[in-house]
């Protein structure tokens, strides 16, 4: 069985009998008192996150999750069917399992899926993205005093906030953790 000290971003963890995935920790000393983990995680079926707190050295249940890129087909009600691009099987997985990320996806982009037995548990969405900006107004010469960005409407209908100069019909590149502009994409 392991322990605090083997606690690092991402791993699966069992805790109060639900899966949940680590998204941050940070291990702390006080001046009185024994050391402890404070750790922010993230259930792994319901996607609500939570804060617990872990003595230094209390034994954790780490599970070993299966992680395999798949290629999005295609939205099937508040499902996405997505591909092993490998053995060419398919499944389906819930659309809210992706969360807000969903807003910059489009057909044939690869995800990442995690697995507990063969059973699809959690996606990630690729870090950033390239998408073309299908719509937005051109911006007003000589307006660049506080950096002023303004809405473009992309392919897949999200619509971001971009600097004045990026044009419609350029492509641009969005983080997907946070729907910002990133870069014109070359």
């Amino acid at each position: 069985m392991a322990n605090t000290s083997d606690l690092s971003r991402g791993i699966f963890i069992r805790h109060q009998g639900q899966l949940c995935r680590v998204v941050d920790y940070k291990h702390t000393m006080p001046g009185k008192g024994g050391a402890f983990y404070q750790v922010k995680m993230k259930n792994a079926i319901t996607g609500k996150s939570s804060d617990h707190r872990f003595r230094s050295g209390e034994n954790i249940d780490v599970v070993r999750v299966d992680e395999k890129e798949m290629q999005y087909l295609y939205k099937d009600g508040n499902n996405l069917v997505l591909m092993d691009t490998e053995t060419y099987e398919q499944m389906q997985l819930e659309e809210v399992m992706l969360g807000d990320a969903m807003k910059f996806i489009k057909e044939e982009m690869m995800l990442t899926v995690y697995l507990d037995n063969g059973n699809a548990i959690m996606a990630d969405a690729p870090n950033h993205v390239v998408l073309e900006i299908t719509y937005s107004e051109p911006g007003i010469k000589g307006d660049t005093a506080n950096n002023p960005l303004k809405p473009a409407t992309l392919e897949t209908g999200a619509i971001v906030q971009v600097p004045l100069f990026v044009q419609q019909g350029e492509k641009i590149k969005v983080d997907t953790r946070t729907g910002e502009y990133v870069e014109r994409a070359k």
